[in-house]
């Protein structure tokens, strides 16, 4: 083979043994042109890899939750459908007006805007996958999560080929982030599956110059969770530079249309609903108790726990907290691209500046999966039994922390 990728023939026809070794076995270069060679099981393999992990870290995961259930005389799919479970699971089957009236917001109230605190996009999801045969609105949430995360799976992979520049990055990212600490709600009927889902590939679409892409899962992630702010405005800011730049045409502007009106059209909805433009954010106040504050609770809250007697489970919240921010300084030291550190630092601000519940920190964090591009990114440059060890204490810990917080934590996460 030439330095141009051209194939060169033999300098002089081939003799002995060699030449009957080609004889025998010819090389691909002599096979007729139109001849393709099928894809053999590795290739397979590897196009499955991303859905195949994502799927044993969840089941793992969920062994653990089985285990300390047990430990607690509970089964664990009782902790499965638990907080904010009903919630979604109640919009999807009745709609916002006919959720049961008994259910009460954080502060043991209710109101007739009480349930307009949970965004429509989730509960849309729930409805359409209970049209399928035998799936009623608790399991079409589960089967809709699995689905959402498996395309996850396969944006992270992706990402971390983009980012790393290997495909063993990409598998480290989707076994990263199926084991994170609270990754259980990925097999919940709770948003973040969904979300993450939606923002991963509107991420991919901008640093792949997909805007339409971008857009797209953009405008979806607007109507999930309050969480798809921050990707609009990363998304938006990025359709801005590359007009401002003369990049890609008019193609930027798919990105800059498409992306706010979700979350936009569902926030005017819950204004004319409560009569309020700020409805929304009074709703979340009034029966959460959470708005922003610049972070002085979550400061006030590391503070008190690392300095007092505190349980093992709010302390290791606390240093999460802390490993989160050590992340973002690790992302903007090895230079990852700004959409991915401005995505992740704006949801680090989002959660870490709000006061409300404390306990939900860490769950809040999900989203903010480029954080985890640093440790792919080191381990997959260390040898294989170092990057399996080190994997394995993050799967056995993220595993107990999620299990813990559902089977044996009593307050809300």
């Amino acid at each position: 083979m030439s330095a141009t990728g051209e194939t060169l023939g033999p300098a002089s026809p081939p003799s002995g043994e060699t030449a009957g070794a080609q004889r025998r076995n010819p090389s691909p270069a002599r096979r007729s042109p139109g001849t393709r060679l099928p894809d053999g099981p590795p290739e397979r393999l590897r196009a499955a890899a991303p859905a195949v992990l994502y799927i044993t870290v969840r089941i793992l995961g969920l062994l653990v939750l089985a285990i300390i259930s047990a430990g607690q005389k509970e089964h664990f799919t009782n902790q499965l459908f638990s907080w904010d479970s009903d919630w979604y699971l109640e919009i999807a089957a009745n709609g916002y007006a006919g959720v049961d009236p008994t259910m009460l917001d954080g502060n043991g109230n209710r109101s007739a805007e009480t349930p307009l605190a949970f965004f429509p996009g989730f509960p849309l999801v729930i409805r359409l996958f209970a049209t399928l045969p035998g799936l009623g609105a608790p399991l079409a949430a589960i089967v809709a999560n699995l689905a959402a995360g498996i395309v996850c799976a396969y944006g992270l992979a992706r990402l971390g080929r983009l980012v790393g520049g290997s495909e063993r990055v990409g598998l480290l990212l989707v076994a990263l982030f199926a084991a994170a600490p609270m990754s259980i709600v990925l097999s919940m009927p709770y948003t973040e599956a969904l979300f993450c889902c939606a923002a991963v590939w509107s991420l991919l679409g901008v640093l792949e110059r997909r805007w339409p892409l971008a857009g797209l899962c953009c405008l979806a992630a607007g109507l999930i969770r309050p969480t798809g702010a921050v990707l609009i405005g990363v998304v938006v800011l990025a359709a801005l530079v590359a007009l401002a730049r003369g990049r890609d045409g008019r193609r930027p502007w798919a990105a800059l249309l498409l992306a706010p009106p979700g979350m936009l059209g569902y926030l005017a909805w819950v204004g004319v609903r409560t009569g309020e433009p700020g409805g929304y954010f009074e709703v979340q106040r009034d029966g959460w108790s959470s708005s922003f504050d610049g972070g002085v609770a979550t400061s006030r809250f590391i503070v008190e726990t690392l300095t007092t007697n505190e349980s093992a489970f709010i302390t290791f919240t606390a240093w999460l907290v802390l490993c989160a921010v050590l992340l973002l300084i690790l992302c903007l030291r090895i230079r990852m691209a700004w959409p991915l550190v401005l995505f992740a630092a704006l949801v680090l601000v989002l959660d870490l500046g709000s006061d409300g519940l404390m306990f939900s920190k860490v769950r809040l964090m999900l989203p903010a999966f480029p954080l985890l591009l640093p440790i792919a990114t080191g381990l997959a440059g260390r040898r294989t039994s170092t990057a399996a060890v080190s994997l394995a204490l993050f799967l056995g810990f993220g595993s107990w922390f999620s299990a813990y917080a559902l089977a044996v934590w009593p307050y809300a996460i």
